[in-house]
């Protein structure tokens, strides 16, 4: 059985002074993703894992974590993706295990090596040298987001079908405010990113 597991850290979670805020957003933006607990875990504080059963949502996913924890002044998060079987099926998340699993884990511990805050492991390396460029290349936009823009992009992935009118009476901005955070954030061509990663890997994983 394919799937895909999400590990991630929070960076720069030590300076903030009222941890209580980021736990909560974190935990929203998991039970997003997925409403059974047994598929997500926080641990050691400020580092957790998810399970995402549809590969295909893997990216966009990581895309809308990484916009609810850059809602927070002063905050990023660093996120690795594993796509691959699963071997075992335990109770909760941590206890699960496969390639996914494993792939996600020793390329978080990549990451901080490396000073790199997204990228994607699976079997398949011509693959992942090809996502990664563009993952690369979409942290430049990514990286840059302030709390307003990081805001919109969240709230344009859990509202696909909103309007940017509707999108902006939720946080108290007209449609124009809207428009221009969406276009400064890089949204469409992140959009455009996502459409291409689920092409990409439909052709390795059917």
């Amino acid at each position: 059985m394919t799937t895909s597991v999400i590990t991630g850290d929070i960076i720069k979670s030590r300076g903030q002074t009222n941890p209580n805020i980021w736990i909560r957003t974190l935990k929203k933006s998991l039970s997003y993703i997925s409403s059974d607990k047994s598929y997500w875990n926080i641990y050691r504080g400020d580092s957790f894992q998810i399970e995402i059963k549809d590969w295909y949502q893997s990216f966009l996913f990581a895309v809308y974590i990484k916009a609810c924890i850059k809602s927070i002044r002063g905050l990023d998060v660093r996120l690795s993706i594993g796509i691959g079987n699963k071997t075992y099926e335990g109770n909760t998340v941590s206890e699960s295990n496969g390639e996914a699993f494993i792939f996600s884990g020793e390329t978080i511990e990549a990451l901080k090596k490396d000073k790199q805050n997204l990228r994607i492991k699976t079997n398949h390396f011509e693959l992942d040298k090809e996502l990664n460029l563009y993952f690369k290349l979409a942290l430049i936009a990514m990286n840059n987001w302030t709390v307003n823009t990081a805001e919109v992009v969240k709230l344009s992935i859990a509202y696909p079908k909103a309007l940017q009118s509707e999108l902006g009476k939720m946080i108290g901005i007209n449609q124009n405010a809207v428009s221009t955070r969406q276009k400064r954030a890089y949204l469409e061509e992140i959009m455009e990113v996502n459409l291409m990663f689920r092409n990409k890997i439909s052709n390795y994983y059917l």
